[in-house]
């Protein structure tokens, strides 16, 4: 039997959008800008870190990093993510939202600062601090994820509450896009002010000592809006439903959100400390409780997560083949590495601006109105279709005149992963868990998420070498060839589609009624039913 909602939720759930709510979209998705920035600025820069610190002139061609070098740089941040994900998600539980968040802050101020001045005698010891840095960099994006999706949630209202995570999670692609664009700034100036010939002209001339900043600044600018939205966020208060439902001060919830809302909001503290004594609404995370109520969600939302994020940053195998078949990026010996670093962001900015960012932002138009279920499951489905029409006649899309055809289905693979379960994945943990363990399922979602991104962005590195050893990447072992990877990442995103059924639809329920928060003896709500997926 379902119990009276506590005003100061009803309020928020009920509440017409309002300034406030864009107010917390602005300071949570300036976080999620920033995680964007960070993790994805450093593709841009790795082949000019190969050319100044692992040129060897008898190689005949420029310097790239090693195998192990490049897998550690590009991924270190990942694991620190999925760390601090696991972290501050539980911590985000136990001390609150706000004052977690803030911590988190911090670390994305210090640590792009601290990765910019990386220093060492040789190469490996550069690369080895830059590696410490970005770890801890990854830890503190790590915190932002669980955080940023449960403050928005709590905050929303229930009629509008998946776009307006959707819409936090959509700063992602301005993050991506905006990586980009300061990376051409950066390297327009200093293509500008320090001419240099081609490589195939002058080996080591084509590499100015100014490039050595380029990287650098690139990596720091992340620290500014990270900077910019710590003053914000510490003028916002906490969530009345941490405050209320974990903290039990029904006195500050109400405070807090009659300023919010600016309506005078009763304090019901007898009503909370009933709810605290209810057995019902105390289990924790390791009970069978949690387990017969929340277990398969868990188990749904992981899964789709780490498929998906499989799928997704597998995207960079076969970012070379595009952009060599459009003509954005043409020979490195033909360029110097200022003019590479140019062009390399000019690609990723025209593949953001035209193929991610709209995805994006038709889930925030499209979530409230056809369910997260629908959308996750449609952009599984899309996926996998489109991953074996590349795979199945991949010999035919690697003939010149089928190129074009390559990067259009190319395209439409992430366009229905951005409209679809990269966003629902970000969403739906924050919406289906109980207050005091919403946060900590957030987090464990998106580290099975992230452990998917390792394997996507370096285990498939590995695999889709070339069977033949002397067409492997220098370095590589030999695999099992593009064509077999993308028929493996296929089957993966069928599986996606597959566990989808395991996520329950939330559109239009509050939180509360949603995670059965607000049931007698642990039943559930006459007429509801917390495994059902499509809404009805």
């Amino acid at each position: 039997m379902a119990k009276e909602q506590l005003q100061v939720l009803n309020a928020l759930d009920v509440a017409k959008t309002q300034w406030y709510h864009f107010t917390a979209i602005v300071i949570t998705g300036m976080g999620f800008f920033t995680d964007a920035y960070d993790l994805f600025c450093i593709s841009l820069v790795t082949k000019l870190l190969g050319r100044i610190y692992y040129h060897h002139e008898s190689d005949g061609k420029p310097g790239t990093l090693p195998p192990n070098i490049s897998a550690a740089v590009n991924g270190v941040a990942f694991c620190g993510t999925l760390a601090g994900q696991l972290f501050f998600g539980w911590l985000g539980d136990k001390m609150g939202r706000k004052k977690v968040y803030g911590m988190t802050l911090m670390l994305m101020v210090l640590t792009p600062v601290a990765s910019g001045l990386s220093f060492g005698k040789s190469p490996e010891s550069v690369m080895a601090t830059l590696c410490f840095f970005r770890f801890w960099l990854g830890f503190g994006i790590g915190g932002d994820y669980p955080l940023s999706a449960t403050i928005m949630s709590e905050y929303a209202n229930k009629k509008t509450r998946g776009a307006f995570i959707a819409a936090v999670f959509a700063m992602q692609g301005f993050g991506i896009l905006t990586g980009g664009v300061v990376a051409i700034i950066v390297s327009l100036a200093f293509k500008t002010r320090f001419p240099a010939p081609a490589y195939e002209v002058d080996p080591l001339g084509s590499t100015v000592p100014a490039a050595d900043y380029v990287w650098r600044i690139i990596l720091m600018f992340g620290a500014v809006p990270a900077a910019m939205t710590y003053y914000w966020h510490m003028k916002m208060p906490e969530t009345a439903r941490y405050t209320a439902l974990v903290a039990k001060n029904a006195k500050q919830a109400a405070a807090d959100m009659s300023k919010v809302l600016e309506v005078e909001l009763q304090v019901e503290q007898e009503k909370v400390e009933k709810l605290s004594q209810d057995q019902g609404n105390s289990f924790g995370l390791f009970s069978r409780q949690f387990l017969r109520r929340h277990g398969l969600h868990l188990l749904g939302t992981t899964s789709t997560w780490f498929l998906l994020d499989i799928a997704f940053y597998s995207q960079n195998l076969f970012q070379k083949d595009i952009f060599s078949a459009i003509g954005w990026i043409p020979s490195a010996k033909t360029m110097n590495s200022l003019e590479e670093v140019f062009r390399i962001a000019r690609a990723q900015t025209l593949i953001a601006l035209c193929s991610t960012v709209p995805g994006y932002w038709f889930t925030v138009a499209l979530i409230d109105k056809i369910g997260r279920f629908p959308i996750q499951l449609m952009g599984f489905f899309f996926m996998t279709v489109f991953m074996f029409a590349l795979a199945i006649p991949y010999n035919h899309w690697t003939h010149p005149d089928n190129r074009i055809g390559f990067v259009i289905m190319y395209s439409l693979t992430f366009f229905f992963a951005n409209f679809g379960p990269n966003a629902t994945t970000f969403v739906v943990p924050a919406e289906i868990f109980p207050a005091r363990l919403r946060s900590t399922c957030h987090g464990i979602s998106g580290a099975s998420g992230k452990a998917g991104a390792i394997i996507g962005a370096f285990g498939f590195l590995y695999l889709s070498q070339s069977k033949d050893p002397t067409e492997s990447d220098k370095g590589y072992p030999p695999g099992i060839g593009v064509r077999n990877a993308l028929i493996i990442l296929g089957c993966i995103c069928s599986l996606g589609f597959l566990f989808t059924f395991l996520v329950p639809e939330s559109k239009g329920k509050s939180l509360e009624e949603i995670s059965q928060e607000n049931e007698e003896d642990g039943g559930a709500a006459p007429g509801y039913d917390s495994t059902r997926t499509v809404p009805v």
